[in-house]
């Protein structure tokens, strides 16, 4: 777990680099970034930047003269700019930041496509349908680009249909879970599912290896099973003590792979917010009533408690693998 940074950093402390040298050490080992790499990266930060405001842009433009083009005038622009995105992919080179660039804009442009279609036509579909349509839709493309930001793109349309899904028909999922708190399991069980699967296909394609893509998965799977622990804490009557279960097990299983297997300082610390939160509401459940207004007092002291032991420990573990 030693990154160059702290090999090139104990090689400084030891004298085992001289002074003059220093610099150029540094660059080469690349903790310090040449200029190459910094035109690779603002080459890379203005794509990202130009195609999400072309995006906008495209979206911004049709909603504001909505009543001045005609309904030909709308669908041609936006089957016009989804050809147009995908002969520039398929010209590009496909390993080309530029060349994904355009199939996710081509992907975005496809849910606008459906969106205009849907607004123009009124067909009275639910709104859930939209997006789960979009998801369905777009799943070649994604297939085909093997970029992380379209799979990412997908994976949210699939909750957002969910959660539409069940504010539409609340009682969809009684056989399976309780009606208030089926969204949340699915939303957990979607998600839990796509983690695990990112981290197992992550060794076979290269192209999955962003952390920040695994750390947004579980940041939604965590989300989930931390709001599904208070809900039963708050309200034992409606909710499941399987959710305290699967919350340990989460927990668990988070600490035993991010900290063994493949660590992992980020899902850490999000391992030690959600059992800040659980324990923070069991006190507030079980001891606020009851101290008064010394239970603020209490309950102050036990946020900074728990916060700054989990700061020490998530230190002493970084140095731990950075030794």
């Amino acid at each position: 777990m030693t990154s160059p940074r702290n090999q090139i950093i104990a090689l400084i402390e030891q004298g085992g680099i001289a002074p003059d040298n220093i610099p150029d050490a540094l660059t080469a080992s690349r903790v310090e970034p040449d200029g190459e790499s910094w035109k690779t990266f603002l080459d890379h930060l203005l794509l990202w930047l130009g195609g999400l405001a072309l995006a906008f842009a495209v979206m911004f433009f049709i909603a504001y003269n909505w009543d001045d083009l005609g309904r030909f005038a709308k669908f041609g622009l936006m089957e016009g700019l989804i050809i147009m995105t995908v002969l520039v992919y398929w010209k590009l080179d496909k390993a080309k930041v530029a060349a994904k660039i355009s199939l996710l804009l081509a992907s975005i442009f496809l849910g606008v496509l459906l969106a205009l279609y849907g607004q123009t036509y009124q067909t009275g579909a639910d709104p859930w349908q939209l997006f789960f349509t979009w998801a369905l839709l777009m799943l070649p493309w994604a297939m085909i680009g093997r970029f992380s930001a379209i799979w990412i793109l997908w994976i949210g349309l699939i909750n957002t249909s969910i959660i539409l899904y069940h504010m539409t028909f609340r009682n969809a999922f009684w056989m399976v879970f309780d009606s208030d708190m089926s969204m949340l399991w699915w939303v957990f069980i979607f998600n839990t599912l796509a983690l695990f699967a990112w981290e197992f296909l992550e060794q076979r394609w290269t192209w999955l290896a962003e952390r920040w893509a695994t750390r947004l998965l579980a940041l939604a799977s965590g989300t989930a099973i931390t709001w599904l622990a208070i809900y039963v804490i708050f309200d034992p009557r409606q909710g499941d003590a399987v959710s305290i279960v699967v919350w340990l097990a989460w927990m668990g299983g988070l600490y035993f792979f991010y900290r063994m297997k493949k660590p992992d300082l980020f899902m850490l610390a999000g391992g030690c917010l959600s059992g800040i939160v659980v324990i923070v509401s069991v006190l507030i459940r079980y001891m606020l009533d009851r101290l008064e207004a010394g239970g603020f007092l209490l309950l102050a002291l036990v946020i900074i408690g728990l916060g700054t032991g989990a700061a020490i420990w998530l230190r002493n573990v970084h140095r731990e693998w950075t030794a």
